[in-house]
């Protein structure tokens, strides 16, 4: 790869991998922006713990923390440094699976135990309506409920929310001021990310995308014209490599960093 790295990109800290890459950038019609650690930190933290009537906030605590600690999501991380928090102990599972839309399942002291967004639990259990109105406030406010169950009973939600960059709000407007479509892309709820697209003023929500769906989403909006990409996971590689334009942003992953053709060094959005 041929690093451009004279002149104002430099100095930016934006490393150009190839000059084609920098003449593209000048051409780029449709901004996508994934929200986790794009738009948003990317160090979610645990902001409400709701039991149901069947158990305690402790045993609720202890079945996220037994699953959350064999997945890889950020929001699993917040959920652990919680439960280490409260120095709760956590039991080993087996049988461990995550599975399509969002969900986990193991085995948890002779119990099968699940956990994962709304749409994926109400498939296995019944959720009472005061939680459903519960977790639907939470969305409202910009936080994900993750909904946690022991065999096939629900034990409650953990309402998790990540914050917003400082200068996010700001960049954004900067880009629509020159004419660029801002879409924000993410595996979040609508509720929750429509209203975190609310508070940075993004022209489009797509919200509930798996992650092998991102890459699906950027061929659609490459029918409208070029279109950037702007991701740090490992879930946005096929994504940064499909658009006409993949950018890395701040200490993303080393996939996202190999499959972008510019990196930024900061984690900055301006």
């Amino acid at each position: 790869a041929i690093m451009v790295g004279n002149g104002v990109g430099a100095k930016s800290g934006i490393l150009y991998k190839t000059a084609v890459s920098l003449e593209n950038s000048g051409r780029i019609q449709t901004v996508v922006l994934d929200k986790t650690g794009t738009i948003t930190q990317g160090l979610p933290k645990v902001t409400d713990v709701v039991n149901a009537d069947i158990c305690t906030k402790e045993e609720l605590l202890q079945v996220a923390g037994a699953l959350e600690t064999r997945s890889e999501h950020p929001l699993a991380k917040a959920i652990m440094e919680y439960v280490d928090e409260l120095k709760l102990k956590v039991q080993e599972v087996s049988n461990f699976r995550a599975l399509p839309g969002n969900g986990l399942e193991a085995i948890w002291e002779g119990h099968r135990i699940q956990g994962g967004n709304e749409r994926f639990i109400s498939q296995k259990v019944a959720i009472p309506t005061a939680l459903k109105d519960m977790s639907r406030q939470f969305a409202e406010e910009g936080k994900t409920p993750l909904f946690f169950a022991k065999d096939e009973k629900l034990l409650g939600i953990i309402a998790v929310a990540d914050v917003i960059k400082e200068d996010a709000k700001e960049a954004i407007q900067e880009l629509q001021n020159m004419g660029i479509r801002v879409v924000m892309l993410t595996g979040d709820n609508e509720k929750t990310a429509k209203a975190i697209g609310a508070q940075v003023g993004v022209d489009e929500v797509i919200a509930g995308v798996l992650p092998q769906g991102k890459e699906k989403v950027i061929r659609k909006l490459k029918t409208n014209g070029k279109v950037a990409m702007v991701g740090d996971g490992i879930n946005d590689a096929p994504a940064l490599s499909r658009a006409d334009l993949g950018i890395a942003i701040g200490a993303g992953t080393d996939i996202a960093m190999d499959a972008a053709e510019v990196v930024l060094m900061k984690s900055h959005m301006r």
